[in-house]
């Protein structure tokens, strides 16, 4: 199998760390590469098919919860005349690529934390606190948070997405929307979660 690291289609509009986009008229084309993305950092080598199983992973999650939150997604493409594009997708692109509605993007991460682990168990060894926001001692590494934590970050073209207090997160998208994200990502975080606890699988955090 091998590494797909670009896709040079026309009507480009993105390239993000991951995702290439093309424009549609009122759609979009999300295309997921191998790209390998750690640490804000694109890698030089790619992993064969991670683009395709991203989104697999994507349409079965969208799908699935467009009745919690109404979604962009449409359809995945899979280079039939339903995808209404001026071309015919590559073969190499079809079971990678999505076709989606336009939609404003919000400058944010949403991110929900459920359980002290990864980079919160880090910070609250040092500052008894998880992205700024203090926390009582004596909470244990993977033990569950008594409600999961809202945390959203800055989204970076480059370099590191940094977390934003809530203050700072109001002030970027202003308090309606700011409630309104904050609302919507704990409830897929709730669905979720209770969706894969029932199959044997935590979902530690996501954003």
């Amino acid at each position: 199998m091998s590494v797909l690291l670009q896709t040079p289609l026309p009507n480009a509009v993105h390239q993000g760390k991951v995702r290439d986009l093309y424009e549609f008229g009122d759609r979009l084309l999300i295309v997921a590469t191998d790209r390998i993305s750690a640490f804000d950092v694109v890698l030089p080598n790619g992993v064969p098919g991670k683009g395709a199983v991203l989104t697999q992973i994507s349409a079965f999650w969208f799908d699935r919860t467009s009745a919690v939150v109404p979604n962009h997604f449409l359809r995945l493409a899979d280079g039939s005349a339903e995808d209404d594009l001026p071309f015919t997708l590559p073969e190499e692109l079809i079971g990678r690529s999505t076709i989606v509605r336009k939609a404003e993007r919000v400058p944010v991460e949403c991110i929900v934390r459920g359980y002290m682990a990864g980079s919160a168990w880090a910070e609250y060894q040092k500052e008894t606190t998880v992205c700024g926001i203090p926390l009582p001692p004596g909470i244990q590494e993977s033990e569950p948070f008594p409600e999961p934590l809202f945390t959203p970050t800055t989204k970076a073209e480059v370099g590191h997405d940094e977390n934003l207090s809530q203050e700072e997160f109001i002030k970027l998208v202003g308090t309606e929307v700011a409630n309104a994200l904050r609302i919507r990502s704990l409830a897929l975080y709730k669905y979720g979660g209770n969706y894969a606890r029932d199959r044997g699988i935590i979902i530690a955090d996501t954003k």
